[in-house]
């Protein structure tokens, strides 16, 4: 297994669309009816990432097992319903994700820390985001980095909603 890395661009669109409705699916997709879960993978169109692949405001990592793309890591502007502090710049971890089979392998950590260091070079001071409150593992990773929960909220998959904890990690602690 030879793992590499590489920021995705506007040609990895369809790459993107592929392995984000995959890992979701692959992690989540027993939890949802078959119309809430296809409502919920049009976030996952290739048209809606070639759109957040050309804008500026986010940037999104991949990893790959020789060309097959396996992994990756999406910042982005928060969208989450939190208060950041007044005067500090807030940015948020959108996405994480790696197929099930390379688990454990240490490309969630590289992928974070790719995510960690872009933040700090934007000048976010708080990073955000959330994760299932029935994701006991990835919550635990997240602690690891030193995020904290500060609320929680509605994700929405179709009309579903789960709960979600909101969390955030001070960058310039």
């Amino acid at each position: 297994m030879t793992i590499s890395y590489r920021t995705a661009t506007t040609n990895d669109a369809a790459t993107m669309s592929a392995l984000g409705a995959t890992t979701f699916v692959e992690t989540f997709g027993h939890l949802y009816s078959a119309a809430n879960l296809e409502k919920f993978l049009e976030n996952h169109s290739a048209a809606n990432w070639a759109t957040e692949l050309a804008d500026p405001a986010y940037a999104v990592r991949l990893a790959f097992d020789g060309d097959r793309a396996i992994g990756y890591t999406k910042f982005g502007p928060p969208h989450l319903p939190f208060e950041p502090d007044a005067g500090r710049v807030a940015g948020e971890l959108r996405q994480l994700y790696v197929l099930s089979g390379f688990h454990g392998s240490g490309i969630a950590v590289q992928l974070t820390d790719w995510l960690i260091a872009e933040a700090r070079a934007r000048g976010v001071q708080d990073l955000y985001l959330s994760v299932f409150t029935e994701n006991p593992r990835a919550q635990a990773f997240y602690r690891r980095y030193g995020f904290y929960e500060v609320g929680r909220y509605a994700f929405m998959v179709g009309d579903h909603a789960d709960e979600d904890l909101v969390m955030r990690c001070k960058l310039d602690d």
